[in-house]
């Protein structure tokens, strides 16, 4: 049997300095990678257009549209949101460290580069997005309603099913970008901060209330995971819940099973795990008096008619 030959992963080299070009295309050649490289900003972005890299290596002071800016329109791209971007400079300051890392990049490695550094550090960040792109996709197969924002509250990710949710909840217009609103912001950034008490957790989007975002946690320098969920409470009359002895959750659990949901499809609506559905279920079935999910919908369906 032929043993497949492995892929050489791609690297973008950005720099003004030849000398700085010939080093690293040299030493990333030797390390069995194949390299594009440009001088300046506005060829980097010509080359993505054309090819994605697995890894690009930007010199954070270049003339004319410098490494930061570049950067930032890199990221732009949602094809390009999940590839490292490590700057070169010589500039050790803290605020530029902070600007490189706001503008979307990973790492960073002053100059004179030394390579043996810069080998190590692009082997760590190569495996890190290779690990990402292997749990999104798990995700995405999985059926899960999680995307992940930016700081200014733009997309970098999401798996279908939150994309679907979006497109059918919200007033979206052809050609349109999603991005958080400012309440929503203020609320991101309060999670930031760890200043939220726990059942701020949730916030409900103002175009549509019914959609809710719950904080998941921080995902890297400037993602953010979010889990989408659609509360069903609204659609549901109050006279649903007390004429049949059921709390809110639980009248909505009972809701969604009567529109014919499997227990993972309600799990995944509400932002519950299916081990809670499972405990709702049994309170519903005690308190209708009912043995099973079928009989639950039918006392459900009837219900409704009565109030509808």
């Amino acid at each position: 049997m032929i043993a497949e030959s492995k892929k050489r992963e791609v690297a973008l080299v950005v720099d003004d300095s030849p000398e700085t070009l010939r080093l690293l295309t040299d030493a990333l050649d030797g390390a069995e990678m194949t390299v594009m490289v440009a001088m300046d900003g506005a060829a980097a972005l010509r080359i993505v257009d054309q090819i994605t890299p697995d890894i690009i290596l930007l010199d954070a002071m270049m003339p004319g549209m410098d490494g930061f800016e570049t950067c930032r329109r890199l990221k732009r791209d949602a094809g390009l949101s999940n590839v490292p971007v490590i700057f070169m400079t010589g500039l050790a300051e803290t605020q530029h460290i902070v600007s490189g890392l706001e503008a979307g990049g990973v790492d960073y490695v002053t100059k004179p580069i030394v390579i043996e550094e810069m080998l190590a550090r692009i082997r760590v960040h190569l495996a890190n997005a290779r690990l990402t792109q292997s749990a999104r996709a798990a995700l995405d197969v999985s059926g899960r309603y999680l995307l992940a924002v930016n700081g200014q509250g733009k997309i970098a990710w999401a798996t279908p099913q939150a994309q679907k949710m979006l497109l059918e909840n919200l007033p979206f217009h052809a050609g349109e970008e999603f991005a958080l609103p400012e309440s929503i912001l203020h609320w991101l950034a309060q999670m930031q901060k760890g200043r939220a008490k726990s059942k701020a957790l949730t916030a409900s989007l103002p175009e549509n209330e019914q959609l809710q975002l719950q904080y998941m946690g921080k995902l890297g320098p400037n993602e953010f995971l979010l889990r989408l969920a659609k509360d069903s409470s609204a659609d549901t009359p109050i006279e649903f819940y007390s004429e049949l002895g059921l709390t809110t959750r639980e009248g909505e659990v009972l809701s969604w099973l009567s529109k014919g949901k499997t227990n993972r499809d309600i799990a995944q609506i509400l932002g519950l795990s299916p081990r809670t559905v499972d405990k709702h279920l049994e309170q519903i079935y005690a308190k209708l008096g009912v043995e099973n999910r079928t009989a639950a919908a039918a006392v459900a369906t009837n219900t409704n008619r009565r109030h509808s």
